[in-house]
């Protein structure tokens, strides 16, 4: 079983980490528009560099990890070599916006798609991965997909008409959920911790408080009336974000990359 990665940037490369974690060295192949990130990547997971056509030449599993403006000119260029193989291999793109018939379409084949949106905690081993699997996968190669995969993080499936919607939650959110730790942090400072400790409590914070609902599975404005005292401290500071608008801004946030997604078709 080979996985290829075409594109080994911050994503891609988050998802070559995660497959070795599973798979042994030789199982991956590597290519990317700068050979050298590919090569150092190459070194440290002891993987295989290779380029675009080989990858699609080869590989069972073939990640199209580039911007969803590139895909037209890659799957173009590697089209004649998808068309002559004789063996199963499935797509798997994680391009935003870009559907499952929209590969096929650019690919020149009616081929197994499996579409994904993961995001960059995958490459600690503690993403969410969401995926669609198209017209003709099996649940077999599913399987297989998973379990050598799982090193990224948490799996969900998803219709792929709510993929857009996932993505500007699972896929953007760390960006969202950087800016609020970096302000934690600021706000720290202001009140005259010293920078690195004042983002460690509010880094730490956040990855408790996230595995505090998934464990607990109690609803969040639980947990936070659980936290605000009568007349307490934490209530003034809610009652701040609530005068800012601070919900309505991370809604309108999502909605916009959602809406954005859409657009990259």
């Amino acid at each position: 079983m080979r996985f290829g990665f075409i594109g080994v940037g911050n994503m891609g490369g988050a998802l070559a980490r995660a497959a070795r974690r599973r798979l042994e060295g030789g199982q991956l192949l590597l290519a990317n528009r700068t050979e050298a990130k590919a090569e150092a990547l190459a070194k440290e997971l002891g993987a295989s560099l290779s380029n675009n056509r080989t990858i699609a030449g080869s590989a069972d599993y073939i990640f199209l990890g580039i911007k969803p403006q590139m895909m037209g000119d890659l799957l173009a260029e590697i089209a004649p070599v998808l068309a002559a193989r004789q063996d199963r291999f499935i797509l798997v793109s994680m391009a935003a916006g870009l559907t499952i018939s929209g590969i096929q379409d650019m690919a020149g084949g009616d081929y197994p798609v499996l579409r994904i949106m993961p995001n960059t905690p995958c490459s600690i081993g503690e993403g969410m991965v969401l995926y669609t699997p198209g017209p003709g996968m099996t649940e077999e190669e599913e399987r297989v997909f998973l379990e050598s995969m799982a090193g990224a993080g948490r799996f969900s499936p998803i219709p792929e008409k709510q993929m857009d919607a996932g993505s500007a939650v699972a896929g953007c959110g760390p960006a969202f959920v950087d800016l609020f730790v970096e302000a934690l942090a600021d706000g720290g400072v202001a009140c005259g911790l010293p920078r690195a400790q004042a983002l460690e409590f509010a880094a730490q914070m956040v990855l408790g408080s996230a595995r505090l609902i998934l464990e607990s599975g109690k609803h969040p404005g639980e947990l936070k009336d659980a936290v605000c005292s009568p007349g307490g401290s934490t209530i003034q500071g809610v009652r701040k974000l609530e005068e800012a608008g601070f919900r309505g801004a991370v809604m309108d946030a999502v909605m916009a990359a959602c809406e954005k997604a859409g657009k990259l078709r």
